[in-house]
């Protein structure tokens, strides 16, 4: 044969097989034939399936990805969605009951989810569940079902809500004995971060490394982040996501916390979204911007057609500033939470609203008026995010509901006068648990169960003595 004769091909090796969108997406399939397709086009040897428990930590198993495509039936037993942040159980009583037989609840994978796990040396992926009774049924105290019934309450109404969170946290040095304070980290000048680093590009400069590292296990992950900002607290930081589906936007917040703390520690240091981890410093927040869009024009509801303030939105104020105090314990969830909630802070203890006003607990940020949102300042970062939305959510809902009037925007700074939050954790337990509208929203299972989770939490708290017992009471009573 000539050498300039041309070969004829195949018709089999000229219609190479397209590889799907679907395939190569780093976010989320539709059906078990495309999660097939998708793990297998990445080599993924494990699978990781995991769904938040109450504290908003990541329970589940893990298997090789042929056994998790062979239509395996996953379970974890009930008691994981019981326990306390310190692996206790609560104690039987207003209203709750501990099972007696401690059941399995089924593990039901959302493949819209899955996605590698980047920091893995391992070929890994992970993919978030939700929980359902053997017979089918939806377990309504787990919290990515609390904020689906949140959200159902809007659909009945013709109403989708639109979230964006915003989250603070602190990288700290390792530390490996809780008896030691916390202490900011050194940067890539060698020196300890220190505070007053507010919006300060040379703050998050003395952690390229570690960000980029944030970055690139994010998109991986199919994650985007909207902006990072460096804080006022020494090596504090924010992060915020844009806008959208707010059980979406809970799963982000959940894979971003284990983002994030894989990162630093690849970097020899502590991620913390503990409220207040170190004395003297500023306090980390989740703050939740929200509007309420109607399904079938979308426009948002805070806004008349002539661009002026809607009822709905003045109702949906005037529903977080009556029932935030009693949903507290979901913004506020551990003792520690309340040692940010201060006077004269940076974080609101009031039920004050008011335009661009950063000491109001609810502020309204300036903004086009089909962008017109409200600001929740209360939650702190070491909240639940599926329960500090469905929370949020909920408040405001039932202001709209009822038609609840808000008072007048504080145009002053308020954050100086009384304190008109719970003061501690048993507190806020208490007003949670008597809000009948938060409990018909919310529901029955759920709220007797955190309620008393909360509640063997503080016991368990009380028998710790601190170091300001010891320094103030030892020699002096």
């Amino acid at each position: 044969m000539p050498a300039d004769m041309p070969v004829k091909k195949s018709a089999r090796s000229t219609k190479r097989r397209r590889t799907p969108d679907y395939v190569k997406s780093q976010r989320g399939v539709k059906d078990w034939r495309e999660a097939s397709e998708w793990l297998a086009w990445r080599d993924i040897e494990d699978i990781e399936c995991i769904t938040p428990d109450q504290a908003g930590v990541a329970r589940g198993k893990m298997m090789p990805s042929k056994k998790f495509t062979s239509n395996t039936s996953l379970a974890l037993p009930s008691a994981v969605f019981m326990a306390t942040i310190s692996g206790g159980y609560p104690e039987d009583g207003g209203g709750f009951a501990y099972p007696e037989d401690d059941g399995d609840l089924k593990l039901v994978p959302d493949l819209t989810t899955l996605s590698i796990v980047p920091w893995e040396s391992d070929p890994t992926a992970q993919v978030i569940c939700d929980l359902a009774h053997q017979d089918g049924r939806i377990v309504e105290f787990t919290p990515r079902n609390v904020l689906r019934r949140v959200i159902s309450a809007y659909d009945k109404l013709g109403l989708r809500p639109v979230v964006a969170p915003e989250i603070e946290f602190y990288l700290v040095r390792k530390n490996p004995d809780p008896d030691y304070p916390l202490t900011p980290p050194v940067g890539r000048s060698g020196r300890a971060i220190g505070g007053g680093q507010g919006y300060s590009i040379a703050g998050v400069n003395e952690f390229d490394e570690l960000i980029d590292d944030i970055y690139h296990f994010s998109e991986g992950q199919g994650l985007e982040i909207d902006t990072l900002i460096h804080e006022e607290g020494a090596g504090q930081l924010e992060i915020n996501l844009r806008h959208g589906d707010p059980v979406e936007l809970a799963d982000q917040v959940f894979m971003f916390k284990r983002t994030i703390r894989e990162a630093a520690l690849k970097h020899e240091m502590y991620a913390t979204f503990m409220a207040k981890p170190i004395q003297g410093q500023p306090g980390s927040a989740m703050h939740i911007h929200q509007s309420i869009l109607n399904k079938k024009t979308g426009r948002n509801i805070f806004t008349n057609e002539d661009g002026s303030e809607s009822d709905a939105f003045h109702h949906f104020i005037g529903g977080m500033q009556k029932h935030v105090p009693n949903a507290l314990v979901m913004f506020a969830p551990y003792v520690n939470s309340y040692r940010r909630l201060t006077k004269a802070a940076s974080a609101p203890v009031n039920v004050k609203w008011g335009y661009d006003n950063r000491t109001t607990a609810f502020r309204v940020p300036r903004s086009d008026p089909s962008s017109r949102r409200v600001e929740n300042r209360i939650p702190s970062s070491d909240a639940n995010p599926y329960l500090a939305l469905a929370a949020s959510l909920a408040c405001g809902l039932i202001g709209i509901m009822n038609k609840i009037k808000p008072d007048q925007p504080a145009s002053t700074t308020v954050n100086d006068n009384e304190i008109e939050l719970p003061r501690g954790l048993i507190e806020a337990a208490s007003l949670f648990e008597d809000d009948a509208e938060l409990r018909e929203i919310l529901g029955d299972a759920f709220v007797t169960t955190y309620a008393a989770i909360k509640r063997a939490e503080f016991e368990t708290f009380m028998e710790v003595i601190s170091p300001w017992e010891r320094e103030f009471l030892l020699l002096n009573v």
